[in-house]
Order: C-alpha cells, then sequence, then structure tokens
C-alpha cells in the first residue's frame, strides 16, 4: 500500500510523475508525512517505465520553507524521538533525490529555504522563478545547515557557500544561479507549460528551451571578489577580522549580521563547510545528523526556535554569546552510538 499523506498531491500525468507540497498556509514547510509520502512515490516512479521524469513544485507563494522546525522542537521538549526520526527519513530522501534514476525537475518560485533545498538542489534540473528568495537560515536558529547543504554549499564558487552557511542570508534568482543552487531562470506562470511538455513525454531540455530566460546579476554580484577573499579565512574569527579590515558598507553589514548568529553553530558550520568539500553527498548527509542530533536538545535550538517561531522577538540569548567562549567542537563531529545513517 502507497504511503500517502493529505499535503502532498503525487499524480501520474502521462509520461511525468508530478509532486506538489500542499501545505500552503505553512509554506508548504515538510512534515514527516509528506518525507515519506514523497519518498514513496519517487520510490515508485523510479520502477515505473511509463514515468520518463518526475517534478515537484508547491502551492501558494512559495515553494517551501523548509522543514516543520518547531514540530521538531516540540518533539524534542517532549522527549520523543520523532524529531530525530524525521531527520534520518529526510536525509534519506535527499539521497534518493541525488542518485535519482530519472531527471528530476524542480519548479521553484518564492521561498526556497532549508528543506524546501533538499527538496530542489539535490535534483537534476531546478528551475526557478524572479521571486526566488533562497536561504538556509540555520545559524539564525542555533542550528547547522542540513539536508545534504553542506555539500552543495562547499562547492559554490567564490566561497559563496560559506558566505550563505554563516550569514543565513537571502539571495536572489541571480546569485542563486551563480551558485549553481538553480540551473535554469524561467517565470513561474510558464511551469504549467514545462509540465504539460514533461506529460507529453518530451524530454526536459525539449520542455523547458522554449521557455528559459536570462537573469540579471544576483545583489552579491558586486561583493563576489570580497566575499572570496575575505571567506577564505582560516576561521569564523579570521572571517570577522577581515570584514573589519575591510571597513565597506557591505563588510559592516555583514560582520554584525554574523555576530548575531549563535556562536557555538558559527564555529561547527565553519569546521562543517570546509570538511564537507572533500566529502560526497553521503557522507555529508552522516556528518550533518551528527551535528543536527547533538544541536536540537541544546540550548541555542530552543533559544533560536523561540526568537525566531514563537515568540517572534528576533532577539535570541545565546549560550554562550561570543565566540570566544564555545568551547571544543570535536564531539559534536564523533560517529554516533546508535548507529549513522547509512
Amino acid at each position: 500500500m502507497s504511503v500517502t499523506d493529505p499535503h502532498i498531491i503525487s499524480e501520474k500525468r502521462g509520461h511525468l510523475g508530478l509532486l506538489t507540497l500542499a501545505r500552503p498556509q505553512a509554506l508548504n514547510a515538510l512534515t514527516h508525512g509528506m518525507v515519506k509520502a514523497i519518498a514513496a512515490s519517487l520510490s515508485e516512479w523510479a520502477m515505473d517505465d511509463g514515468i520518463r521524469a518526475v517534478a515537484i513544485r508547491g502551492e501558494g507563494r512559495a515553494f517551501c520553507a523548509g522543514g516543520d522546525i518547531r514540530a521538531v522542537q516540540q518533539a524534542v521538549m517532549a522527549g520523543s524521538d520523532e524529531g530525530a526520526a524525521l531527520l534520518r527519513d529526510e536525509y534519506h530522501m535527499n539521497a534518493l533525490i541525488d542518485a535519482y534514476p530519472k531527471p528530476y525537475v524542480a519548479l521553484i518560485h518564492g521561498i526556497c529555504m532549508g528543506g524546501g533545498a533538499g527538496v530542489s538542489v539535490h535534483g537534476s534540473h531546478r528551475l526557478a522563478d524572479a521571486s526566488l528568495g533562497f536561504a538556509m537560515p540555520e545559524t539564525a536558529i542555533g542550528f547547522v545547515p542540513d539536508i545534504g547543504s553542506s555539500h552543495f554549499l562547499s562547492r559554490a564558487p567564490a566561497e559563496m557557500g560559506m558566505y550563505l552557511g554563516l550569514t543565513a542570508e537571502r539571495i536572489g534568482l541571480g546569485d542563486a544561479l551563480e551558485a549553481g543552487f538553480v540551473t535554469h531562470a524561467v517565470n513561474a506562470a510558464d511551469f504549467d507549460a514545462v509540465i504539460e511538455g514533461l506529460t507529453k513525454g518530451e524530454s526536459v531540455d525539449e520542455a523547458i528551451a522554449p521557455f528559459v530566460r536570462k537573469a540579471g546579476p544576483g545583489t552579491l554580484a558586486p561583493h563576489r571578489r570580497q566575499i572570496q577573499t575575505i571567506f577564505a579565512g582560516s576561521s569564523v574569527e579570521a572571517i570577522l577580522e577581515r570584514l573589519d579590515r575591510d571597513g565597506s558598507e557591505f563588510a559592516r553589514t555583514t560582520a554584525q549580521i554574523i555576530r548575531a548568529r549563535s556562536p557555538t553553530s558559527l564555529k561547527i558550520v565553519f569546521r562543517q563547510l570546509r570538511a564537507a568539500a572533500k566529502l560526497n553527498l553521503k557522507e555529508c548527509l552522516e556528518m550533518e545528523l551528527r551535528l543536527a542530533l547533538r544541536l536540537l536538545p541544546g540550548h541555542d535550538f530552543r533559544e533560536g526556535v523561540r526568537a525566531a517561531l514563537i515568540d517572534k522577538d528576533r532577539a535570541p540569548k545565546w549560550q554562550p554569546s561570543a565566540l570566544a567562549g564555545v568551547g571544543d567542537i570535536g564531539p559534536f563531529f564523533a560517529p554516533l552510538s546508535n548507529g549513522d545513517l547509512f
């Protein structure tokens, strides 16, 4: 019997397997049930000779705002293993998408963050509209980039991944194309026409060719050389020192943003992304699970979720409050006693 979820519309249209994230009131944030339903449909369609490609899209004004962080936090607070189970299943789904034997087309509009990147960037084709708002916002909530993002962040050109991982800043279409997170700029108004072509059995290249357009440069374009030079630093402290020394408005703003993030998360993310550059996706996911399961019960994650999603005061009180107070982060990276992911 197929695994289903009320927030996932899974349908076969001709030669296309089409997934629609249908939780618009929550910006299509992924629940555990949604993750399991996506994985089940993908596994089924991989074996279906009539399906030549799959596509995924989101209802409403966003593609996907990430995982259901509040649900994960509530599970952790209740002493439940549900949060850990969700992450394990989500990371397995990310690996499934990365190794998918058929074209996987993500049709992205609006917000695409966290888990939304996990159901898009690992696919073969990522089509995005000018409304795109892409981010890995985890350092702002006392967490770290996960869903395999350490793999693609560490491979983004000119230290863009380190910039995004540390700052948690949002970028638009131009920068996402430059970073390689998006493969094609396509207007959201043309997504249905792309779906129609795939339904008829056209190749992905044939289906999207009439609709690919040029995107203008991103907002980071004027600062690319600065980012490359500054974020190649040997530590978070070295990066901040370079930002302070630079003195430009961009550097001052960036330093202020980084200093507002969780110091513990910052130190971990720096090491995580440097390590990820030498790891394959599955190894990155295993590293991320180790980090996630150790951060979820911690003070900074609880405090970050409170400040961002519950009280919404945007004023988290991190512990420790400064980089100098962060101790040895090595234990966060150690193998799990109850088994790794793969």
